[in-house]
C-alpha cells in the first residue's frame, strides 16, 4: 500500500472518529433515558473513553507520517457517513435504533481488522499495527457486549410489538443496520482508493 494511501485512510478515519464521538455521547443520553439495564451505560462509557485514546493514537500516527490532520479534506463518502451519524443523534431516534447502528459500525471495524490478522491474509507490514489495534480480542469482547445490548433491545422491541401491535422500532433498526453496512462498504472502498 502506498504511503499516501495509508495517510489518506488514517486521515479519513480520524475525521470519522471525531464525528463518531458526539454520536457515542448521544447514546449515553439515550441509554440513560431508555435503557432497561444500567450496565449499558458502563459499556458505552468505556467505549467513549477508548475513543479519546483512539484520537490520541491518530494524532501520534499523523505526526509519525508527517501529516497535518487539519489539512485532510473529508471525502464525499466520509461526509455522507458523518451526516448519517449526526441524524442518529436526534432525540426522535430511539435508543434501540441508535445502538444497533453503533454496534454495527464497531463490529464491522473489529471484524475487518481481525480478518487482516488471520494467517494468509497478506496484510502489508505498515498496516499490522493498525490491524492489531482494532482486530484484537479485547475490542472483540467490547463488540460482543454491544451485540448483547442490541439483542436485548431488539427482543424487547419484538415483545412490545406483540403486546402493542407496534413494529416501527424493529423496522427502523433493520433499515439503520443495512445503511451502516452500505456506508461501511463505501468507506472501505474509499480507503482502497476507489473514491479518493
Amino acid at each position: 500500500m502506498a504511503d499516501w494511501k495509508l495517510k489518506q485512510m488514517q486521515g479519513q478515519d480520524c475525521i470519522f472518529v471525531r464525528a463518531f464521538v458526539p454520536f457515542a455521547a448521544s447514546l449515553l443520553i439515550k441509554a440513560w433515558k431508555e435503557s432497561d439495564n444500567r450496565s449499558d451505560l458502563d459499556v458505552l462509557l468505556g467505549g467513549l473513553a477508548a475513543l479519546n485514546d483512539e484520537i490520541a493514537w491518530f494524532k501520534q500516527e499523523a505526526a509519525k507520517w508527517g501529516v497535518l490532520l487539519s489539512e485532510i479534506v473529508p471525502q464525499k463518502t466520509n461526509e455522507e457517513y458523518c451526516r448519517f451519524l449526526e441524524s442518529l443523534m436526534s432525540p426522535e431516534v430511539e435508543y434501540t435504533v441508535a445502538i444497533t447502528a453503533y454496534w454495527a459500525i464497531e463490529a464491522v471495524y473489529q471484524e475487518s481488522f481481525a480478518h487482516c490478522l488471520e494467517d494468509g491474509s497478506k496484510t502489508p507490514p505498515e498496516l499490522l499495527e493498525t490491524c492489531q489495534r482494532w482486530g484484537n480480542p479485547g475490542f472483540g469482547q467490547y463488540c460482543s457486549a454491544l451485540r448483547n445490548i442490541v439483542n436485548r433491545r431488539l427482543e424487547r422491541a419484538s415483545d412490545d410489538q406483540l403486546k402493542e401491535g407496534l413494529d416501527d422500532v424493529l423496522k427502523k433498526a433493520e433499515v439503520v443496520f443495512l445503511r451502516v453496512l452500505e456506508y461501511e462498504v463505501d468507506f472501505w472502498n474509499m480507503s482502497r482508493g476507489d473514491s479518493l
